[in-house]
């Protein structure tokens, strides 16, 4: 038999979701039989697999002791790098600066060093996560960029954040915006681009078309040239929509490809200027809540920018030309 009793970083959540992260050696099918049978209680009466659980709720679970062994702890975070640039943190949020080749997750070669792991790390050694004391929550992120785009991330200390963030990424109360060099000069220099994306997953690269197709998702990309030297653009990119590859895609539709983009870009080109990487950096976030954020309503109005970039630097040094 096991008793919980649910921490504030629990509290909102499904009662099945809790215990399949909390406990995953319980089979789903054992676990709502379970519920059914009232092996599973909460506050010792009759509960459902959709009821929310509240901070101070106590879960109990009568199954065998085997389905509550845990392996030996060992925390993956552990073998991360230190190296992480802080933007801004308080109790809550945490904003970080992901510089270019470093993955935001582990993928499927797993890879050690990722931004959530040095972030989880980050947070571990300042005494302000202990995997021991947490029954399912671990901190996450909330947006995400390709390895090779360098920029802003937010990343949730809590629960309560984490789905207040959420939700206003989704609705769009979250803005960034990118940085990128492209080849040429866009006319006309500020525009809304508009089409229609297809992935090719075996490819892992997309396509963009003017009509829709059977898979083909709306994108529109907005796009302002702040600058040109020679035969580059610096541009700034407010993406309207948010698809895999779209700033890359979308700018190499209208034959201004980023530079160093060996995917949708000339490699000739990317050659003679030095860039082997796309160059693109999502370098300002601005939090601009429609919709009450509850505990992170001071975040309201906030932005935040990066303001060293390094190919910004380069393109106006001559470097690149």
């Amino acid at each position: 038999m096991k008793q919980i009793v649910i921490k504030k970083n629990d509290a909102g959540q499904r009662l099945n979701k809790f215990i399949e992260k909390s406990f995953p050696a319980i089979p789903a099918s054992l676990m709502y039989k379970s519920i059914r049978t009232k092996n599973i209680k909460v506050n010792r009466k009759r509960c459902t697999p959709d009821q929310k659980l509240c901070e101070g709720d106590l879960v109990d679970i009568w199954l065998k002791d085997e389905f509550f062994v845990q392996p030996p702890h060992k925390y993956e975070f552990t073998n991360a790098s230190d190296r992480i640039n802080v933007i801004y943190e308080d109790n809550n949020i945490i904003i970080v600066n992901k510089p270019q080749g470093l993955i935001v997750h582990p993928d499927e070669n797993y890879e050690p060093d990722t931004l959530i792991f040095r972030i989880q790390k980050y947070m571990f050694q300042k005494g302000e996560y202990d995997p021991d004391n947490e029954n399912s929550f671990t901190p996450a992120l909330v947006n995400r960029i390709d390895r090779n785009t360098e920029g802003l991330v937010i990343a949730a200390k809590n629960a309560v954040s984490l789905r207040i963030l959420n939700a206003k990424m989704k609705s769009r109360e979250i803005h960034k915006k990118y940085l990128c060099i492209v080849s040429g000069r866009p006319e006309p220099k500020e525009a809304t681009l508009e089409g229609f994306l297809e992935k090719n997953e075996k490819q892992n690269r997309v396509y963009i078309e003017k009509k829709r197709s059977e898979n083909g998702k709306t994108i529109r990309t907005h796009y302002k040239v702040i600058d040109t030297v020679n035969h580059f653009s610096l541009v700034e990119i407010d993406l309207l929509t948010g698809r895999t590859h779209q700033i890359r895609a979308h700018m190499a539709s209208i034959g201004h490809p980023l530079l160093g983009d060996g995917k949708y870009g000339t490699n000739k080109i990317n050659r003679s200027a030095g860039y082997y990487k796309q160059v693109l950096c999502s370098y300002k976030l601005t939090f601009d809540f429609k919709t009450d954020a509850e505990d992170l309503n001071y975040l309201n109005g906030k932005s935040f920018e990066i303001e060293n970039i390094s190919f910004v630097n380069d393109f106006y040094s001559g470097k690149i030309g």
